[in-house]
């Protein structure tokens, strides 16, 4: 069964309406210049409204890597999500700091990309059209993939069962096709 990923949250109603979907991870976003960004602080606040049974993902764009595994070794996070690029040396480092799981974010625009995700270090991949552009990629580049994935990129509820239904992904990772107005309905 295909899990489920529900990114961005930043308010206590997130949390408690995450709850009680029973998502299977939520994402917190520590990116600065994003809208929804959360600082480690909010993060904590907001973890500890979280069902013990969701993992929480604290999502990175080029952050200090010394960062990202305090705030996995200090429980804030359960998961470090990747998403500016980085590549094997990085998760090799923060592998060596944290025993945590890391999830690669990869953007497929081309064969190029899949092979890629494919070959990556990490735990987990994350198949994704951009940094939060909030439109789906051509899935049709992804459809012979080996190994199981988070799908991520214009999700909403118009589209993600047919998502589900075509690829059978580990994961989905809905962020901007839960919200309105910029806020998570």
């Amino acid at each position: 069964m295909t899990k489920i990923k529900l990114c961005g949250l930043s308010r206590p109603q997130d949390i408690q309406a995450a709850n009680e979907l029973r998502a299977d991870y939520i994402g917190f976003v520590f990116a600065p210049g994003s809208r929804r960004y959360v600082s480690p602080r909010q993060a904590l606040t907001l973890k500890s409204l979280l069902s013990p049974q969701i993992h929480a993902v604290g999502v990175f764009v080029y952050e200090e890597i010394e960062k990202v595994a305090r705030l996995l070794n200090r429980g804030v996070i359960d998961m470090a999500q990747l998403h500016g690029g980085e590549d094997e040396d990085y998760i090799r480092h923060l592998r060596g700091l944290t025993g945590k799981p890391i999830i690669q974010a990869f953007r497929i625009t081309s064969d190029r990309d899949v092979l890629r995700a494919e070959s990556s270090i990490a735990d987990h991949v994350l198949l994704d059209s951009g940094a939060g552009t909030g439109t789906t990629f051509d899935w049709a580049l992804i459809r012979q993939i080996k190994r199981p994935y988070f799908l991520a990129g214009g999700l909403d509820i118009h589209n993600v069962k047919n998502a589900v239904d075509q690829l059978e992904p580990y994961a989905v990772d809905v962020s901007s096709g839960i919200e309105t107005g910029g806020v998570k309905a």
